[in-house]
């Protein structure tokens, strides 16, 4: 038996038709027919009124039109369900063949992040390397155990060679209990310690007997540790007096000239002390005698004639080697971060630190520097929000539903000024030209009221076309509401005039 083929225009219209299903074949068996029914090709119709129609997919190539009979088993209809056994599911809509997929690939993901990743592995490279190098400036610095430029080992073997034992010391109490006549106590950085710190140490050079050599003390230690001296601003290695040591002291006088300079300079009024290498006047290397038991103490205003890489220039070495191997033993207090921190009162508690406060000042530089590169790489790639574009949509939708998103959107951000501004604003744009106003004056209020109200009736005349149209902001959802009946009644009788 074979079907009847549809007619597949309209007469007169040329739009192409639905077309009906075919006349299944006979099977003798009792099976379903096959399913193939085309989808409309419904496009540019309206319904009198202006307002567009729900625009139809059109039908998939290859599907089954009707002009022939189906064989059961083989063909799939265009509603996407197998004729050889109910249940199977049905092709979404937009993942038919032909549909592009807008997710993006590995490949472009790569492509648009690989720039900026890039320059965030510059920044994190260049910052641990700052952090580095900052740190690596104070790396064993002034320790008789470094090899460093900046540390003291090449000092410790000379005096070593001369019979005279370096002992390094962390710990101010150490420090204080292993100096004696026979020694001489260094302190490294005594600007560094705390009171318990100073206490102590200044005990050692009260009551030892020995040489005490602080290095750069400045105003923070000077008036516990020496109160009889006082610093006088930095001298500069340039601003040495050309006749230095210009002092009694054996030690400067067997020297001559040494690296003194770069640091600070001090004064004092204490009888007996000796003033050397000066600098506009005031010495940069000051030797104070003890008042209680002997010995004396030594201010270095600077201590880069005891580094590496500063030992061999002129006097350096002859300098250091008379100022600390005078006695058989050297301790060399090198203050730490805990020796620092110690409670000076035993039975309390020492506050804890903070969490900036433990982290080292190299590193607050480099996160600084990583937050600011971080925020303008985000200026830098951040979306940019220009004008709005029209583009046409992946799938087609219904205009039902596109109506619907749009009401729910304008509801749930309560925007009722937006929603009656778009009603009225299509109603205008509907009624120019039925009443012969031109596009371009349809938003004017002078040309299109009276246009209209001269096409409404007698019966049934809105309260206001002007109202209805350039009104205010309804109150609430439902003015809302009935201003869009009361546009729909305008425009029905405007076209019916």
């Amino acid at each position: 038996m074979t079907p009847t083929p549809p007619d597949d225009t309209t007469a007169g219209t040329g739009h192409p038709q639905t077309t009906g299903k075919p006349t299944p074949p006979d099977t003798g068996n009792g099976s379903a027919p096959s399913r193939a029914t085309a989808m409309p090709a419904l496009s540019g119709t309206g319904n009198g009124t202006g307002r567009p129609r729900n625009t139809a997919v059109p039908a998939p190539s290859g599907t089954t039109t009707g002009a022939g009979p189906a064989r059961p088993g083989t063909d799939h209809g265009t509603d996407g369900t197998h004729p050889g056994g109910p249940g199977h599911p049905t092709t979404p809509p937009g993942q038919g063949k032909g549909t592009a997929s807008t997710a993006l690939t590995r490949a472009q993901l790569w492509t648009r992040a690989r720039g900026f990743l890039l320059a965030v592995a510059v920044l994190l490279t260049a910052a641990v390397a700052l952090a580095g190098l900052r740190a690596g400036d104070h790396h064993g610095r002034l320790d008789p155990r470094s090899a460093d430029p900046d540390g003291s080992r090449a000092l410790a073997q000379l005096l070593k060679e001369r019979g005279v034992t370096t002992r390094v010391v962390t710990n101010a109490q150490e420090a204080a209990a292993a100096a004696g006549p026979g020694t001489t106590l260094l302190v490294a950085d005594p600007d560094l310690l705390g009171e318990p710190q100073r206490r102590a140490i200044r005990s050692a050079i009260d009551l030892s007997g020995g040489r005490t050599v602080l290095v750069a003390p400045g105003s923070p230690a000077l008036p516990e540790l020496a109160p009889a001296a006082h610093a006088k601003g930095f001298a500069h290695q340039r601003d040495l007096d050309p006749g230095t040591p210009a002092c009694a002291l054996p030690a400067a006088g067997t020297a001559g000239r040494a690296g003194t300079g770069d640091g600070l300079r001090y004064t004092t009024d204490l009888p007996g002390a000796t003033g050397c290498y000066p600098s506009g006047g005031h010495p940069t290397l000051l030797v104070l005698p003890s008042t209680t038991k002997g010995g004396d103490t030594v201010l270095l205003g600077s201590e880069t004639f005891l580094l590496n890489k500063r030992l061999a220039d002129e006097g350096n070495a002859s300098l250091a080697l008379q100022l600390l191997g005078s006695r058989p033993e050297l301790v060399w207090y090198l203050p730490t971060p805990a020796d620092m921190s110690a409670d000076p009162d035993p039975g309390t508690d020492a506050e804890d630190p903070s969490l900036l406060g433990l982290v080292p000042a190299g590193w607050t530089w480099a996160l600084l520097q990583l937050f600011v590169a971080a925020a303008l790489a985000a200026l830098w790639r951040a979306r940019r929000l220009g004008p709005l574009v029209t583009e046409d949509l992946p799938v087609a939708i219904r205009a039902s539903e596109a109506t619907e998103g749009h009401a729910r959107l304008y509801r749930r951000a309560d925007a009722r000024d937006r929603a009656a501004t778009v009603l009225r604003a299509a109603a205008r744009e509907r009624l120019a030209p039925l009443v012969g106003v031109p596009a371009p004056q349809a938003h004017d209020p002078a040309a299109l009221v009276p246009a209209v109200s001269a096409r409404l009736t007698a019966g049934g005349r809105p309260s206001d076309p002007a109202a209805l149209l350039f009104g205010t902001t309804p109150a609430d959802d439902a003015a809302l509401v009935a201003l869009a009946d009361h546009l729909d009644a305008l425009e029905r009788e405007v076209r019916s005039s």
